[in-house]
């Protein structure tokens, strides 16, 4: 599938999205001038393009099977993998937004505060700072150039409650699918590694921006610091190498992290602390 005609899958399939939503809440106070389940058709027709895309990046991928770029890590410290390509392929469960080799990471300390661990009822959210990872710098995996970098939407709460989690998946899930891949991502930044290849760092923390769209900058250089934005359920980095720049068409890059390689889920790993971040 061509670049052109998957962007245009992308936005017929949001726009779909959009109709189906807004019928519902019109129905609330109208009656509409169709048969009720009509009004399925736009989410059926959604769903059918989602389908069309991952199966012709699932031939793709049987059939040219990338070989892994090999970068540094994105971060110093002790960290463990949440969601990992080392388990499942695509790690996320979709191939859309190029996340199809995505990993999720959160920092594990061996000193200090630790991480919350998720609950059932109660707190129904915790503020980042409770997390270990809120404001931990993130940087440079190679030499690069910036092509996009944003840190204007909010940090929110956790949503590691069973409440939390609800509200994640019923109200704001669906508002931030509606709002486009910005909205799902939250603040983020795209590197352009040279050959094709571009790294997404997302859910970056509001107002920790250290650069800008077209600025040079080194390996280990400091990019921004992980945050809450976007469609997250807790601070953690989510990182992914991709074919282009554009998260609505780009196809997902399967990557190696130079000295820790690819950890798997719950697994936990450490990169030395002694590497200071490039000013």
């Amino acid at each position: 599938m061509s670049v052109g005609l998957r962007k245009a899958a992308a936005l017929v399939q949001r726009a779909l999205w959009v109709i189906f939503f807004v019928q519902i809440v019109v129905q609330f106070f109208v009656d509409p001038p169709y048969n009720y389940w009509w009004g399925w058709l736009p989410a059926v027709g959604a769903i059918a393009i989602s389908l069309v895309t991952s199966r012709s990046a699932k031939q793709r991928i049987k059939a040219e099977p990338p070989a892994p770029v090999e970068v540094a890590p994105p971060v110093t410290g002790r960290w463990s993998a949440l969601n990992s390509p080392a388990d499942k392929v695509p790690s996320h469960g979709t191939h859309e937004l190029g996340q199809t080799y995505a990993i999720d990471i959160t920092a594990e300390p061996e000193k200090g505060p630790r991480r919350p661990t998720p609950v059932w009822f109660w707190p129904v959210a915790r503020r980042g700072q409770a997390y270990p990872a809120f404001g931990a710098p993130l940087l440079a995996v190679a030499d690069a150039t910036v092509v996009h970098a944003e840190d204007g939407q909010r940090d929110h709460l956790s949503r590691s409650s069973l409440a939390g989690v609800l509200y994640f998946w019923l109200i704001e899930g669906i508002g931030r699918t509606l709002g486009g891949a910005r909205r799902i991502v939250g603040n983020h930044v795209v590197l352009d590694l040279g050959g094709g290849v571009y790294a997404v760092y997302a859910h970056v923390q509001r107002g920790s921006l250290a650069v800008r769209a077209g600025d040079e900058v080194a390996a280990g250089q400091l990019l921004a610091r992980c945050g809450n934005s976007g469609n997250s359920t807790e601070p953690h980095l989510h990182f992914q190498l991709m074919d282009g720049p554009d998260l609505d068409t780009a196809r997902g890059v399967p990557f190696s992290w130079r000295g820790v390689g690819v950890p798997g889920g719950g697994e936990t790993f450490a990169v030395g602390e002694d590497v200071t971040p490039v000013p």
